[in-house]
């Protein structure tokens, strides 16, 4: 069961990383080409989705540093392996996006004081930018672990640049027919706060794991009322729930147990439980006789 469970993790390792390498391509292209149109344009939205551009390819350069660095083999050191830089990974990638939003909101406060003059042949390169992302985001959406805090902040990042170019064209359209060059910060700041909402849910979520904070998918009270109903099981204790990665759930427990219980088959049917009913393959449970002293938290090896 585990190999099987190894190679499904590898086969979604593999495809994370073919996504992630061709939309680094795609983005990083662009990016040159958006930077310059830019700045020959003098908009601001279009610089701030050339800006998105730079943290997108940043970000998709190190979520596919990280899946390489996850693959490495656990050592004596790292006993867990790798697997958790892919939640560093997606933390600086959370970090980047809020630093990158409160820019554009600096940038755009501003223009709203002096209004530049913005040239409307920025909305032409937006629409190639809004093809590219449309592109890669597709890529990311079908070709990506969902499950994968990695995939989810560099699939962010893509979202925002996509929501940027729509951004860019709709204040090129308002310049273009009414001379709005207000328009142009507008946009920039509706796609900043759209951003900075879903970049501090990503940071949250990182730093959660990386905290070894309890998945959100599980109940700790429901996995130890489970347990409890197992045949010959007294008491749960010292029950742990953290995260290697948002895909690599862990658990450790004691189970109190009656005299003359089947330990060793009770062992096999609560971790099959466990797995079973909350997904958690990776499970460390330590079975001790009804009248043996209980440890507490204080004196657990963790």
């Amino acid at each position: 069961m585990e190999q099987h469970h190894e190679h499904g993790h590898s086969h979604h390792h593999t495809d994370n990383k073919r996504v992630l390498f061709w939309s680094f391509i795609a983005i990083f292209t662009f990016m040159i080409v958006e930077v310059i149109g830019g700045f020959l344009t003098n908009s601001l939205a279009l610089i701030s989705d050339a800006g998105h551009m730079f943290s997108d390819a940043f970000a998709l350069a190190l979520s596919l540093f990280a899946f390489k660095i996850g693959e490495k083999q656990a050592t004596k050191n790292k006993t867990f392996g790798f697997k958790r830089f892919e939640i560093i990974a997606a933390f600086i990638n959370g970090l980047t996006l809020i630093i990158i939003s409160l820019y554009i909101f600096s940038e755009a406060y501003k223009r709203f004081l002096e209004p530049p003059n913005v040239s409307a042949n920025m909305m032409f390169i937006a629409v190639i930018g809004l093809i590219v992302n449309i592109i890669v985001f597709m890529l990311l959406i079908k070709g990506g672990s969902h499950g994968n805090l990695n995939i989810k902040s560099a699939i962010l990042h893509v979202l925002g640049d996509l929501l940027g170019s729509i951004g860019a064209i709709g204040a090129g359209i308002l310049i273009f027919a009414f001379g709005w060059n207000i328009a142009d910060p507008v946009a920039s700041v509706v796609v900043a706060m759209i951003i900075l909402i879903s970049a501090i849910r990503i940071t949250k979520d990182s730093l959660h794991v990386l905290m070894e904070g309890k998945p959100n998918s599980v109940d700790t009270d429901d996995v130890k009322h489970t347990l409890l109903q197992l045949t010959g099981v007294v008491d749960v204790h010292d029950l742990h729930i953290w995260s290697i990665t948002a895909e690599f759930p862990t658990l450790t427990c004691h189970l109190v147990v009656e005299r003359n219980i089947d330990r060793d088959d009770l062992l096999l049917i609560a971790n099959r439980t466990i797995k079973e009913k909350y997904q958690i393959a990776h499970c460390t449970i330590q079975i001790e006789g009804f009248n043996s002293k209980p440890h507490h938290d204080s004196d657990f090896c963790h």
